[in-house]
């Protein structure tokens, strides 16, 4: 049995971990944490979701009593928590000798230097760094099985890169085009006015800036051109891409790159069918469908995630479950 700690748990993401977890017979919560001034400490977490009327579990300011208390009890932190806190806290429950399981984007990038200008902060913690490696479950199980430091993907990485990794060989140097849409939870859970769901109507944003798309690229080790969009419903992502292959691709070459996905149970490939958001939400699942152009080399292929389970606690959890071999 294997004790998990959840930093950051009265968040989307951090309630859907625990939920995930509480159904795991190998593992358990040692406990949920906010932040020491959250106005939800000492809160129950079904008080803030109703639909977890069964987790009984009460939300803990993170004191300094508190991460000696999660040293000494805990194998393992998930850190659902802003940018900036995760850089620090993952760094020193990192030196106690846990497992960390950081679900922001603090470690996503291997190199330093993209962090000033894509998350705002300098990154000051090199050392762990450079043990960090990038959880996408289906292509990292190797280095996350041997690593104390998973940094867990963002929700569009995630749904883009699972359609074009396969794809890799047979690309050219043309960028691929992706545009997703996301659910108004990946905006989390804190209130502001753009994300209130009476002020949403679908729109793009972030347009040729959005710190997903050098995420993307420096994982797929090619540039790309990422639109991301809000739209007006709760959860799930699509995203839709079209990219150019190289001459003389086949369509039986495609579907044998997609073929690394036979026998997932998580990852689901289909050709000339496409995804919808409905057909995931509330599930780890990924459905990819695709079309390739043989006459004139392009191929669309569409990803359906939910991007608060695929996206981020259900990955987590299947990182936590290849590092600790469940």
């Amino acid at each position: 049995m294997k004790n998990i700690a959840i930093i950051g748990a009265s968040g989307y993401t951090g309630a859907q971990l625990t939920a995930l977890i509480q159904t795991e017979p190998e593992l358990s919560i040692q406990g949920l944490y906010v932040s020491e001034n959250s106005l939800d400490k000492g809160k129950s977490l079904a008080e803030l979701y109703p639909v977890y009327q069964h987790i009984s579990a009460v939300l803990q300011p993170l004191t300094p009593e508190a991460k000696q208390q999660i040293v000494a009890q805990a194998d393992a932190v998930a850190l659902a928590t802003e940018h900036s806190v995760s850089l620090e806290l993952a760094a020193w429950f990192y030196a106690q000798g846990l497992a960390v399981f950081d679900l922001s984007g603090a470690y996503r990038f291997s190199d330093a230097a993209n962090y000033p200008k894509w998350y705002g902060f300098e990154h000051n913690q090199a050392e762990v760094l450079a043990q960090a490696v990038y959880g996408l479950a289906e292509w990292n199980a190797e280095a996350i099985a041997n690593s104390k430091m998973i940094a867990v993907p963002g929700c569009y990485p995630t749904a883009s890169l699972l359609a074009l990794k396969p794809l890799k060989s047979l690309m050219t140097d043309a960028f691929p085009v992706i545009n997703a849409v996301s659910g108004v939870t990946g905006a989390g859970r804190k209130a502001q006015l753009h994300t209130s769901f009476c002020e949403v109507s679908l729109t793009p944003y972030g347009v040729l800036g959005h710190r997903h798309q050098p995420e993307i690229a420096s994982q797929l080790g090619q540039e790309v051109i990422f639109t991301p969009h809000l739209g007006n419903f709760k959860r799930g992502i699509l995203a839709t891409i079209t990219l150019q292959l190289k001459p003389g691709t086949r369509t039986e070459d495609v579907a044998e790159a997609y073929s690394i996905y036979h026998g997932s149970s998580i990852v689901s490939v289909k050709q000339n069918q496409f995804p919808k958001v409905d057909d995931v939400v509330h599930t780890g699942n990924c459905h990819l469908g695709w079309k390739f152009d043989e006459q004139n080399h392009y191929l669309v292929v569409a990803s359906a995630i939910d991007n608060l389970m695929k996206g981020a606690a259900s990955q987590a959890l299947q990182c936590i479950k290849i590092h600790f071999k469940y």
